[in-house]
């Protein structure tokens, strides 16, 4: 009964060896065995290239949207998660007051320039009488001039009489008119001087009226700038009223409703744009290699993992615990070294889609290629076929001597 069974066992041995060498199941094992290699060497081949975190996440440069004046809110165009479009009409605000306003101050325009062309007509009529004054002076000073020449030529023609009235070459009579003409002459002169002084004097008083005229001028026109400055305040105040989105985005955390009375600066909403993009805080001893413009492919795990493609925009200087609010103490106490983690911005390079939401806090895992070496995908491929061949040839190998060792103790127990 032993020896029988001693018999039976190598037969079963040599079955099993046998159908573990036939091609139903070299094949089979060879393709999964290829599988196995391809998708270990491409692990592996990530993994040496890759720098990946789970710390990280989607950010936006998120816009808080706040009135610039005080008012009643009378309409409000839009509602939680909304998608609007940059310069879209999101809130209104009663714009009765400011437009009040904005009609006196167009009021105090119009009177201002009515007050600063009456001070430009009363300068052109200044500039003329500086005109006038100075011909009449300049009149003046010719008549003094001519005066002095009659006076100069009656003085010598005086002179000439009196010689000859010593000599009695002439009359008395002649005499005393010569001297008569000298004393007009005299008087004449002394008259025109006298004029041209008083006229000389009204140019000055004149030209000092011009220039007060000219600081009237300044100061209405001053004025009048003032009233213009204040009418655009007002119609900016007025503008203010309506209050437009800043840019693309999504509508969040509305707070604010029709009837309601805001502030200047209060928070009425928020949009956040949709170019988002990635916050990845990656320990420091991931830095080593890595820089900006390097690929990156980013996984949402909002998307069930979906990955898209994207690069390295940035790289914080410096730890986020360096920049948080309350800052670790490292030179008091005892000091316990942890490593740090340092922000990387990265960009999307590709649109995400469309019909998802996206925004701050979502979580994602980017894997930053650090190395520029990274075998291809047919590479690995070819490897693990080269591999599974070696595997399978070896393995038939080993097969092919278990097969020979039990045909031989067959044939010797036979």
């Amino acid at each position: 009964m032993n020896k029988g069974t001693s018999v039976a066992a190598p037969n079963a041995n040599g079955a099993r060896l046998a159908k573990l060498n036939s091609p139903r199941f070299v094949w089979p094992a060879a393709v999964v065995l290829a599988v196995l290699l391809y998708f270990g060497l491409h692990y592996l081949n990530f993994t040496l290239t890759n720098e990946t975190t789970d710390d990280a996440f989607i950010a936006a440069n998120v816009v808080s949207v706040a009135p610039r004046i005080a008012g009643q809110v009378s309409a409000v165009h839009v509602l939680d998660n909304e998608m609007v479009h940059s310069n879209e009409l999101l809130v209104e605000v009663d714009p009765a007051n400011y437009a009040t306003t904005a009609s006196q101050k167009h009021a105090s325009v119009d009177a201002a320039e009515a007050n600063y062309q009456v001070a430009l007509a009363g300068l052109n009529l200044m500039h003329e009488k500086v005109t006038t004054a100075r011909a009449t002076a300049d009149q003046s000073k010719a008549d003094a001039e001519s005066a002095k020449a009659t006076d100069a030529l009656a003085r010598a023609d005086f002179e000439r009489m009196k010689r000859l009235r010593e000599e009695n070459t002439i009359s008395a009579q002649e005499f005393d008119v010569a001297q008569a003409a000298v004393q007009k002459a005299d008087a004449d002169l002394i008259a025109a001087q006298q004029k041209g002084a008083a006229d000389a004097s009204k140019v000055s008083e004149a030209k000092a009226d011009l220039t007060a005229t000219e600081a009237a001028v300044g100061m209405a026109l001053a004025e009048f700038r003032q009233a213009q400055a204040n009418e655009r305040t007002a119609q900016l105040e007025l503008s203010y009223t309506k209050i437009f989105a800043p840019c693309d985005g999504r509508v969040t955390r509305k707070a604010v409703e029709p009837g309601d009375f805001v502030q200047i600066g209060q928070t009425l909403m928020s949009v956040v744009p949709t170019n988002v993009y990635v916050f990845a805080n990656f320990k420091e001893s991931q830095l080593k290699e890595m820089k900006p413009g390097q690929p990156v492919l980013i996984e949402i795990d909002a998307l069930a993992g979906r990955t898209f493609r994207g690069h390295v925009d940035s790289i914080q200087a410096g730890s986020g615990a360096a920049f948080s609010l309350l800052p670790p103490e490292n030179a008091t106490g005892n000091y316990v070294k942890v490593v740090q983690r340092v922000p990387v911005k990265i960009l999307f390079d590709e649109a995400l889609p469309a019909d998802h939401t996206f925004g701050p806090g979502l979580s994602v895992e980017p894997s930053v290629r650090v190395s520029r070496f990274s075998l291809p995908a047919w590479v690995i491929g070819l490897v693990a076929l080269i591999l599974t061949g070696a595997a399978a040839r070896g393995f038939q190998s080993i097969l092919r001597g278990k097969l020979n060792q039990t045909a031989a103790s067959e044939k010797i127990q036979g």
